[in-house]
């Protein structure tokens, strides 16, 4: 498995590495920008990066749609993804619920090549995925992990890894950070932001460039209501101009607020895929219509233990 930890010490050493490049805070997940993630898992695949950003080059083709056909995962003999089969394309916010284990996580990991699967296929656009065309990718987590510079560097950096031309970083940073409400915090470091701060800065990052697909991994999990209101209103505002949107999310009253569609996941299947309207007012699944009266959904793995103390 292709963990963020080996992530940022590859990208490290292909940028130059060094204090100025870790993580903004020890013991939380260690990511590094959006741009490197989707790109390291396909170094087999790999293709020269282009001398210029993602939107600025007719020739980096998109990767809409993405194609998902027979996903399979296991761990320790269980599986964790099963058999998904997924069509990705369009515009609008698709929100991905389900109860913990799921497997929405890991889904997003396998469509953006973080991990790869033990069976099925994933394409972008008809192609097996590459490096050139990783930029057009946005990823986002739900704990940020920002370098070790100000608010502006870390998007200055994010746009150099891409290939941005470096005449061009500063207006796509400024409008960044105008586009989050951080431009009076430009020059401070960027991990003594605030939490929501920070993920604010997360997400105009992974922005700058003009992602094609944007994913986000339950964003606004551990934010205050202002700073998630903060978060939902830069997404909307992306999906309006034209990304992609695919969002994690447990928190129902957001998934109301911001889904055009649901994806629906239990024990590593999409149990259902429906319009918002129809997955709230007539869920199709009796997995989802469970969930959504608040009972609790156990796969049968957990059954199984959970039978066998109940007898013993």
């Amino acid at each position: 498995m292709l963990d963020e930890q080996r992530i940022l010490a590859r990208s490290n050493a292909r940028l130059g590495g060094g204090e100025d490049a870790s993580p903004a805070a020890t013991g939380e997940r260690v990511t590094h920008l959006r741009q490197d993630t989707a790109r390291v898992s396909y170094d087999s695949h790999a293709t020269r990066r282009p001398s210029h950003g993602p939107d600025h080059g007719s020739h980096i083709t998109s990767v809409l749609p993405i194609a998902a056909r027979g996903l399979a995962l296991k761990r320790n003999n269980r599986p964790l993804i099963d058999g998904i089969d997924l069509v990705v394309n369009g515009q609008g916010i698709t929100m991905i619920m389900g109860p913990n284990g799921a497997g929405k996580s890991l889904l997003m990991k396998l469509l953006v090549g973080l991990q790869r699967p033990d069976r099925g296929t994933v394409h972008w656009n008809g192609q097996a995925p590459d490096r050139a065309r990783a930029p057009r990718i946005g990823y986002v987590f739900q704990k940020p992990v920002l370098l070790r510079r100000s608010v502006l560097g870390n998007i200055m950096h994010a746009l150099k890894a891409i290939g941005v031309r470096r005449a061009e970083r500063r207006t796509l940073a400024s409008q960044a950070l105008a586009r989050g409400h951080l431009e009076h915090l430009a020059a401070m470091p960027a991990r003594l932001l605030s939490g929501g701060e920070q993920q604010r800065l997360a997400l105009v990052r992974a922005l700058a460039a003009h992602p094609q697909l944007l994913l986000l991994d339950e964003p606004t999990a551990n934010l205050d209501p202002a700073s998630t209101a903060s978060i939902e209103a830069l997404v909307l505002e992306a999906a309006r101009a034209g990304t992609r949107v695919l969002f994690v999310s447990h928190d129902r009253g957001q998934v109301r607020r911001l889904a055009d569609d649901v994806i629906f996941m239990h024990a590593g299947k999409i149990a259902e895929r429906s319009s918002a309207d129809a997955f709230f007012e007539n869920p199709k699944s009796p997995l989802a219509r469970h969930f959504l009266e608040g009972g609790l959904l156990v796969d049968e793995t957990q059954k199984q233990i959970l039978e066998g103390e109940t007898t013993t």
